[in-house]
Order: C-alpha cells, then structure tokens, then sequence
C-alpha cells in the first residue's frame, strides 16, 4: 500500500484512471446476473473469515497508531476489530447477499388510455464513491452494498484505519475474482494522501455519480461544501429521546440508558434527553440515577440540576454539541409540544425518539418532527441499517433527496422508464 504519492499530478492522473475503470466495470456489473453478484458475496465472506488473523494483525498497526497519536476512547472504539466484530462483518455480507435483488424490480407500472405501457425500473446509480474515517468495517459494508446494487464503488478509507481496510479490501477482491466479476468493481485508493478525496470531490473526469462521507464533522462539511456531484450524507448525529408523561417509568428508563450507553460513539447514541414537566415527579430522578449508575455525565437545565444535584449546569453549546462519549444534556419541556419545539430548534434532523403510550403524542411527534428517522418506544440505536433488515447501511443521509435515512441497496438505485407500444404515434 502506498503511503503518499509524490506528486499531485500522479494523484490525479491515477485517481481519473480508477474512476475510468470503475465506469467501465458499473457496465458490466449493471447486467450481472444476481446469482453472480450472490456468488461473489458469499466468497468475500469466507474471505473474510479465512483471513479473521491478517485483518486483526493489520488493525493492531492502525490500533497502536491511534493510541500514539492521542485518539479518544471512542474513536479508537470505533477503530478497533476482533474476532466477534470480524465475524459479524463477514455476517453482514450474507445478510446482503441474501436480500432481494434491487435491480430491474418494477416500481410502478401502468397503462395509458392510448395503450402505452409504462413500467419504472431500478437501475444501479452507476460508480459511487465512499470517503470514511476510523470504521474499517465501512470497507465491506460499503463494497457490499454497493455490488449488490449493481455499482461500482471506489473507496478511499482514512489513514487511521488504513492497514485494517485493506485487508478487508483484499478479501472482497477475492470474492470478486472467484465470481468472475472485474477487480475494478470495489476498488481502495491506495494512499492516504489527500488530494485524493480533492479527486474525488472533482467526480473523476465525470465518472463518480454519488459520493457518501463516513467521518466526523470536519470531513463530511468538506464534502458538502466542495463535492460536484451528489452526495449522501449527514453532518452529524445529534439525537433526541423525549420521555412523555404517559411513558411507562420501566420502559423509560430501559430505553434511555440503552440509547446512550450502548455504544456512545455512534450517530444513533442520544445525545439530549427531553422530560416531559409533568413527568418530572415521577420520571426523571428514576431515569438520571440509572443514567449515572451507568457512568453517563448529566448536564441539565436549571430544573435539572435542583432535582438532580450530581448533574452540571449546561451551557447553550450543550443543546447542539453531538458529545460521541458518555455525556447526555437534559431539559425539562412543556409536553411533546415543548419536545417539538426544541427538536426543531436544535435537532440535526437524524435521529428522535419518544417515550409513551398517549397515542395523541405520538402521532403528533411523528407528524410534526421532521428528522429521517423517527421511533416510538424504541431506542434512537437501532438508527441502523442492519437493524431496518437492510442488511447493511452505507451511511444515513438526513437531506431530502430519495435516499433518506439508512441507505440501503434500494437507496444505492435510480429508475428508468421502459414504455411499451403497438405502434402508437403522438399527435
């Protein structure tokens, strides 16, 4: 693997030269067969597998560069991979291998009262490219996903997790030469240099369709701000649990504690949680006492931290600050509309959730909270593609084009017309 290329223009000529090639392998993969693509799949599992002691001895390196280089907890918890993660991986692939072949399914179809038939397609999106950072695992997901959608992908990893994600590259290149399919189908940009992503943001002389971000702020405001081609994506994770005075005190608490702790590095950890006032008598000291018991850091509202004496004062940064650690800002509202209110003043537009059995509230949260992704009585962690039985998710995009939320093999697809005659002209 290289470490830098030497020179801006060898970056360039090198990096329009994979787009080139990814553009020629989409065309064959927009054909392939769907058994092909599952027979491909399949061996970049084994792969994975077979290769569990490369991949762990390859992410140590990234590991032990991280730990030199001051990464925080979470992040390097995000970096790191073991036996259980890799299998999961490899888990993961054969999830998506086994789901429904998005390409060629008819959306919609209908008939004109001149005879026309008309039927939308799927088709693949054609070359994709993925910019990430710290998951090595976003090496097969994204591979994966996008092969079974029928595109190319190019995938430009950050150099925190390079070691690990090219040997998880190597495995998915394996199952693609076992199937027959061209290398160039999932290609890794092998260097860490970065006027690779600048590359990337330029479309490669018109070959890259679609890029998505996997990273902290830094990058993905990057990519949004200077990319000349669509892109898939979400700036940040700042996620709301709002617990209703109807919630059950049990469930209320099993949830809040699970949507914060369970993993706090990821964008579906909650980051605010919102009480309702008139659960405060009964709610809120139960939920903050397993909160802290936890481990989690509480910072309140003055209300907060007179009835929770162990919480610290919250400054206004802590109403938009997406901590990634366990920290958890707290406010009491007047009700879902007071939770409404402060979801639209604050929210990211990624991940809410509330906490009830008042089916008012809840149609009401639903129907005017305007984030991807909305739930009812259910932690805001399962903002995940593998949890929505997509097998995998690429990245969640909070913006309104069609892919929105987890983005799935059907969010990595267009759709053409196909329209049917007898002979008909138009007059």
């Amino acid at each position: 693997m290289l470490d830098r290329v030497a020179d801006a223009n060898d970056v360039a000529a090198m990096m329009n030269a994979m787009g080139a090639q990814a553009r020629a392998a989409a065309r064959t993969l927009a054909i392939t067969p769907p058994e092909t693509k599952t027979r491909a799949l399949g061996a970049m599992a084994r792969a994975l597998r077979g290769s569990t002691g490369d991949i762990i001895a390859a992410n140590e390196k990234d590991m032990e560069a991280g730990r030199r280089a001051g990464l925080s907890d979470a992040m390097l918890d995000r970096l790191k991979l073991t036996g259980e993660r890799i299998e999961a991986i490899a888990a993961g692939v054969e999830t998506i291998a086994a789901l429904d072949d998005p390409v060629g399914a008819v959306i919609a179809a209908w008939d004109r009262p001149n005879g026309l038939k008309i039927e939308r397609v799927r088709t693949p999106l054609g070359v994709i490219g993925v910019i990430y950072e710290s998951r090595p695992n976003v090496t097969a997901d994204a591979g994966a996903l996008c092969l079974k959608a029928g595109n190319a992908v190019i995938l430009r990893g950050g150099s925190d997790s390079a070691h690990s994600s090219a040997a998880i590259h190597a495995c998915l290149a394996r199952g693609l030469e076992e199937a027959g399919l061209p290398a160039e189908a999932i290609q890794y940009v092998p260097t860490t240099d970065r006027a690779a992503v600048g590359e990337m943001l330029k479309g490669l002389a018109g070959n890259l369709d679609v890029i998505v971000p996997r990273g902290g702020r830094g990058l993905v405001e990057r990519v949004q701000t200077e990319a000349r081609v669509p892109v898939f994506a979400h700036l940040e994770g700042l996620c709301h649990l709002y617990v209703d005075a109807s919630a059950e005190l049990d469930m209320a608490v099993k949830i809040a504690v699970n949507a914060k702790m369970r993993r706090t590095g990821i964008c579906g950890a909650t980051e605010t949680l919102l009480v309702d006032r008139a659960a405060a008598a009964t709610h809120l000291v139960p939920i903050l006492s397993a909160l802290a018991k936890a481990g989690c850091e509480i910072r309140g509202d003055a209300d907060i931290v007179a009835a929770f004496p162990a919480a610290r004062p919250a400054a206004e940064e802590d109403w938009s600050t997406e901590y990634l650690d366990a920290i958890l800002s707290v406010r009491l509202v007047d009700g879902v509309g007071g939770a409404i209110d402060h979801i639209a003043r604050y929210s990211s537009s990624h991940t809410e959730a509330i906490v009830a059995e008042d089916e008012m509230a809840v149609a009401r949260f639903f129907n005017e909270v305007d984030s991807a992704i909305l739930l009812h009585n259910a932690s805001t962690q399962f903002a995940d593609g593998g949890e929505f039985g997509m097998g995998a998710e690429i990245g969640i995009a909070t913006g309104r084009m069609h892919a929105r939320g987890p983005v799935g093999v059907e969010q990595l697809t267009s759709f053409k017309y196909r329209v049917h005659g007898t002979g008909q002209t138009r007059p």
